[in-house]
């Protein structure tokens, strides 16, 4: 039966908790799942949360710790004493570890780490900690299960039975040398069905697919994407196995990288969470929201610079948010389309042939878009004056409107990723704002000239 937290558990824990019943409490979450331990958690108050993350099994709460929001798992941590800390940093797998305590001040990061009882554990989480978070060497784990090419069948099964204390799931058994230079991979089906006596050289498949250590997430994900791994080893320059990278590390990494992009696309010019704080939102929010005040100026200047044309035709007027929306939304749509294209690995090509499509396409919607409004606004304002003329000038700059926005949201996208920028950035108000500004433009400069001639 699924765990369920309603409001008569959560007021029995607090109550518990009120008066200290820890034996109680212990019996209560013993065969509680670590992932129903980290909702109790963000339900209680704060000091009821550091009171059970200190009452219960470190086993227990370390897995739970890692369920929880990033902001809220440092603060939980921030709470408990360096040794108190260590107690849970223990029970982590490494790249856990480095996740949890990479989020604390160095000095703090010094402390725990000295409090560590197992130097091994203590080691690797201090080499993972020099590398970029978003490299293969961030997203790795130390434990997993390496043999050597020389050892026979049975040498090798009991090494694997000692090594798989360490490691929670066994995905792959990796092949080494003395060296500890990476080879190939065991299948567990020929180690099974090997005799004893056979050394690991004559059974080891030489093909493995690896990474090394200073890649970038990205480029892992694809790979793993691409060949549809459930883990792949991460090397050194030399070749030498560091650790491994599973599949649940990367959908977390892809899972961080999309909310970012989601963010960035929204004009939003900081990692943020719902629950920060008003000045952190503010910074986050107001520099893409400034971007959008200049770049309704700047409209308003450009239509200030059209008044001749205006006071003739005053129904240009009322089309204006419709030009500037459609502006916006082509130019999104494109951008979107590269952005996802880039990240997905699937935008081939030159920028030139990738530009002509786009623009044929949007001559097509533009197209088909302008010859509606076109019927739509001479039938609707038919008897005015100059009605077909005017009809024709707003039609036609929606069509010429709708190429500009398509190219723009294709151009920028692609230049930014050429220069190592997120493209992601211009999915957002640059598109928009951009698009706004040169859609007016061409509007007023398309209207002008088909009326005024």
């Amino acid at each position: 039966m699924a765990f369920e937290l309603n409001a008569f558990l959560l007021e029995d824990i607090k109550r518990l908790i009120h008066h200290e019943e820890d034996a109680q409490l212990v019996t209560l979450f013993e065969d509680v799942h670590f992932a129903d331990v980290a909702e109790i958690l963000d339900e209680v108050n704060w000091d009821e949360a550091v009171y059970l993350v200190r009452l219960l099994d470190s086993e227990k709460t370390s897995e739970a710790l890692m369920e929880l929001d990033d902001d809220v798992r440092e603060r939980l941590l921030e709470s408990l004493t360096p040794k108190e800390i260590a107690e849970e940093i223990e029970e982590m797998d490494t790249d856990d570890a480095v996740d949890a305590i990479a989020e604390l001040d160095e000095d703090i990061q010094q402390a725990v780490i000295e409090y560590i009882e197992d130097e091994e554990h203590a080691a690797d989480i201090q080499e993972m900690l020099q590398y970029d978070e978003d490299s293969a060497g961030g997203l790795m784990a130390k434990e997993l299960i390496k043999v050597k090419e020389t050892w026979t069948v049975a040498g090798c099964v009991r090494e694997m039975r000692r090594q798989a204390e360490e490691v929670t799931r066994v995905h792959s058994i990796y092949v080494v040398t003395k060296e500890n230079v990476l080879i190939g991979r065991l299948s567990l089906k020929d180690l099974l069905t090997s005799d004893a006596k056979t050394k690991i050289s004559e059974i080891y498949i030489p093909k493995v697919d690896a990474v090394n250590v200073n890649d970038q997430g990205e480029d892992v994900a694809k790979l793993m994407q691409k060949y549809d791994l459930e883990a792949i080893p991460v090397v050194d320059d030399e070749k030498k196995l560091l650790g491994r990278i599973t599949i649940d590390d990367i959908v977390d990494f892809i899972k961080e990288e999309a909310e970012k992009d989601y963010q960035m696309a929204a004009g939003i010019s900081q990692d943020v969470e719902a629950d920060d704080s008003i000045l952190q939102l503010t910074r986050a929010r107001l520099p893409w929201l400034f971007l959008g005040l200049l770049g309704g100026i700047g409209a308003a200047t450009i239509m200030g610079g059209f008044e001749d044309i205006l006071e003739d035709y005053a129904l240009l007027f009322f089309y204006t948010p419709l030009i500037a929306a459609m502006a916006g939304n082509v130019g999104v749509q494109s951008s979107a389309i590269i952005v996802q294209g880039l990240a997905n690995d699937d935008v081939k090509g030159s920028i030139g042939n990738r530009l002509l499509k786009e623009m044929a396409l949007a001559a097509l919607n533009g197209l088909l878009l302008g010859l509606a409004l076109f019927v739509f606004t001479a039938l609707w304002y038919r008897g005015e004056p100059d009605s077909l003329n005017t009809a024709l000038a707003i039609s036609i700059s929606l069509f010429a409107v709708i190429i500009m926005a398509g190219i723009i949201g294709t151009f920028i996208p692609l230049f930014l990723h050429k220069r190592g920028i997120d493209p992601a950035i211009a999915t957002g108000p640059f598109i928009t704002t951009s698009n706004d500004i040169f859609g007016i433009l061409i509007y007023f400069w398309i209207a002008k000239l088909i009326l005024f001639t």
